[in-house]
């Protein structure tokens, strides 16, 4: 099986204050990996060190086999890695079309933006309805599938999400859900950080369990969901 991103090792913080420790995981071409755990147990600052908005203080990420750990997060991007943000982090005072276009940064998906556009508004009808529309006059779940779809813009072979059901309805969070299944079957791997376990542990091909910075869990996506631990800390069951 083809290792896509390789993180071993990496401790990261803020100001001082580690945040992750010693984390170690792996995530294989064609697959849907997710990071559950609690809120504060450091999914987002993982996702944020493999994206280089945060340096590694030990431990080293590689990617398609290549040390990105001291890359700006650029030149990530560039690499095949890609990041749709918490809160979706939207431009809301330019077009829904800008939006995607800032999606096109690296050089090969400028190249073939007109190409890519229309791929990515099969998946994303209701985008394709919005283009000329100010991105912050959509609602919640619209701004999030043109988060997503800015993403897929760069044809990352790599699409890592944070959080991508946070504050949305149950039955946009399904809607999400199914499109992160679309994006699989177009040949993107994914790796997700994600509080709603049972969702996220569903289509998992692979699960990871971080508490207080550190993995303390692996195993398919089922196991996980079938595991006392999990049922009891995170499900109340």
């Amino acid at each position: 099986m083809h290792t896509i991103l390789k993180l071993n090792g990496v401790s990261a913080g803020y100001g001082g204050t580690e945040i992750i420790r010693n984390v170690s995981l792996e995530v294989h071409r064609g697959e849907v990996v997710t990071i559950v755990g609690a809120n504060g147990a450091g999914k987002t600052t993982t996702l944020r060190t493999i994206c280089g908005i945060v340096r590694p203080t030990g431990g080293t990420i590689e990617f398609e086999g290549d040390r990105i750990d001291g890359l700006r997060s650029d030149q990530i991007v560039t690499a095949g890695v890609t990041m749709v943000p918490e809160g979706r982090q939207l431009f809301p005072y330019i077009s829904v079309r800008d939006n995607l276009l800032m999606g096109a940064y690296k050089k090969t998906a400028r190249a073939t933006w007109h190409q890519r556009m229309d791929e990515v508004l099969e998946i994303f009808p209701r985008v394709r309805e919005r283009l000329d529309q100010f991105a912050g006059s959509l609602s919640g779940g619209e701004q999030q599938m043109v988060a997503i779809a800015r993403g897929l813009m760069s044809n990352p072979d790599l699409l890592m999400f944070d959080e991508p059901s946070l504050g949305l309805s149950p039955l946009l969070v399904s809607q999400v859900f199914a499109v992160i299944d679309q994006i699989v079957d177009m040949g993107t791997t994914v790796l997700i950080v994600e509080q709603n376990i049972v969702h996220t542990l569903r289509i998992a091909d692979r699960g990871y369990v971080l508490e207080n910075g550190e993995i303390t869990m692996t195993g398919t996506g089922q196991e996980l969901l079938d595991n006392p631990h999990i049922k009891k800390a995170y499900l109340g069951i």
